[in-house]
């Protein structure tokens, strides 16, 4: 038994549950966000340190034998996934303390902020295609209660656009689960990628390769379904935006890695074209839609999409260096896109609005502000050295080397409107003088109390620190990234690991 296996999933179910018991005691249901959310983190740690020293590891629950029993595995991959998870529950539940209104507190919000991180720690840790639905499911009923807290008009519209193409996407998932168990009579992933090759209709393995695609494109917010995130990221509390920002994407994402490396490996040459173009279209999309937008949220949301495309970018080309790219820039992203959301949440304390055109005066009032907003702004562009130039440099020469030089000089342009969209936030929101029109300045917005300032900035610092450290200490990234793709480009070791000495 490994209990560093099942904690990171145990840890917030639990919380979420004793929170339930405290309902009515909000201040000792915010002392269990953030004790809750730090054990999640030591967990992840504790996990990633025993994934490196033995592989990987595999619990069978209710002591039956894989591929018979429900499987919890932890890859490299996956331990990061973990990791990235506790330090973004962390400095979100931080944030909460802050920046959540009484009267979303009494109706749930951290009880569903944990069965939220609870669903995302599953799908990370699951070796079974069925509960990956299952786990799917708990972040999309707990996503979409947070999206509505509060009842507004906007966060109403949005959840519904949210939900409509999440139960659309959740459909063809299960479908795609029906036809591969038809065809393999198993539902543990290292099992099915055991029987695949056997099937004698590899056709129709094809097709169900693209349901999965389809379906978990949806989920990762991938051209051309993606409009449904930026239609609702910005409607709810920004602590919800920036949790959503920063991990239930990159679950759709995970989940094609894992599926697209470990399963459907048999016509690479059809289906990782096809994420190819998917990758190109969705990053120039997704950043022709932010370059059109004057809120704050909503560009940053835009650019969500955008930042997807560079990590299906890394799957599509399905070489050792682009998968090492794609884990780097999972990684760099997860950290950068969090920390701008909770940044514009301090914006909208200081103005009282997301719009462009209502903000200014940042950098007199705070200029500090404005350094923890350029930190991960530049690294979100490419900037060197912070994170994500690495990350970018990284995917594109691995394009460069892939001959697909469309690709590359695509990517190459995304970059650089990224930079425009991030340099138009500077000049409107921290540069410019406060608006003549603007007279609330400095003014506290709801039940947002001065006490808790530092709740709002301990999490930017603390997150922008990772944005440093990745980019100006990057080798030990780079290394575990590598790690994370020799597993991925190894898809025997994961079965071997799983299922035994067990023959084919």
């Amino acid at each position: 038994m490994n209990p560093e296996l099942v904690l990171p999933i145990l840890i917030p179910l639990t919380a979420g549950a004793l929170s339930l018991a405290f309902w009515r005691s909000i201040k000792l249901q915010r002392v269990l966000a953030v004790v809750a959310t730090g054990l999640l983190l030591a967990a992840g740690i504790w996990l990633m340190r025993s994934t490196i020293e033995q592989g990987f590891l595999v619990v069978e629950m209710g002591s039956w034998p894989a591929p018979f029993s429900i499987v919890l595995v932890s890859d490299v991959l996956g331990a990061i996934m973990i990791v990235l998870t506790g330090i973004i529950g962390l400095a979100i539940a931080i944030y909460s303390l802050a920046s959540t209104p009484k009267g979303h507190e009494k109706f749930g919000y951290y009880p569903l902020m944990h069965l939220l991180l609870a669903g995302v720690a599953g799908a990370f840790l699951t070796g079974d295609i069925f509960n990956l639905f299952v786990w799917f499911e708990v972040m999309l009923l707990a996503s979409f209660a947070l999206l509505t807290l509060g009842g507004e008009r906007a966060q109403m519209e949005g959840a519904i656009k949210y939900v409509t193409l999440n139960l659309f996407s959740s459909a063809i998932f299960l479908s795609a689960v029906g036809l591969l168990y038809g065809m393999v009579g198993t539902l543990n992933m290292a099992d099915i990628a055991q029987k695949l090759n056997s099937v004698e209709d590899p056709g129709m393995v094809t097709v169900v390769s693209l349901m999965f695609m389809v379906s978990f494109g949806i989920k990762a917010a991938a051209f051309p379904l993606f409009f449904w995130l930026p239609a609702s990221y910005h409607t709810p509390q920004v602590a919800v935006s920036a949790l959503f920002a920063g991990l239930l994407t990159k679950v759709g994402v995970y989940a094609l890695y894992r599926v697209f490396t470990l399963i459907f490996t048999q016509d690479v040459a059809y289906t990782h074209t096809i994420l190819l173009w998917a990758a190109a279209l969705t990053m120039l999309t997704g950043v022709l839609g932010a370059a059109a937008q004057f809120e704050f949220r909503r560009i940053l949301s835009f650019h969500i999409v955008s930042q997807i495309g560079y990590m299906l970018l890394g799957l599509a080309l399905f070489t050792p260096l682009a998968l090492i790219g794609g884990v780097f820039y999972i990684m760099h992203h997860i950290i950068v896109k969090t920390n701008l959301f909770l940044v514009s949440g301090i914006t909208y304390r200081l103005l009282g609005s997301y719009e462009l055109k209502n903000l200014g005066g940042v950098y007199r009032q705070r200029p500090y502000l404005a350094l923890l907003f350029l930190i991960p702004a530049l690294s979100l562009a490419g900037i060197p050295p912070l994170s994500g130039f690495f990350a970018k440099f990284i995917v594109v020469k691995a394009s460069l080397e892939a001959s697909e030089y469309l690709i590359s000089a695509i990517a190459l342009l995304v970059g650089l409107l990224t930079l425009y969209s991030m340099i138009k936030i500077w000049a409107e929101v921290f540069w410019k003088k406060v608006p003549d029109h603007v007279t609330d300045v400095g003014r506290l917005n709801g039940e947002i109390k001065d006490a808790h300032n530092w709740a709002f900035y301990v999490p930017v610092v603390g997150l922008a620190a990772c944005t440093l450290i990745i980019g100006l200490y990057g080798q030990p990234i780079y290394v575990l990234a590598e790690t994370a793709a020799d597993q991925l480009m190894n898809p025997q070791l994961y079965i071997e690991a799983v299922l035994g000495g067990m023959p084919k």
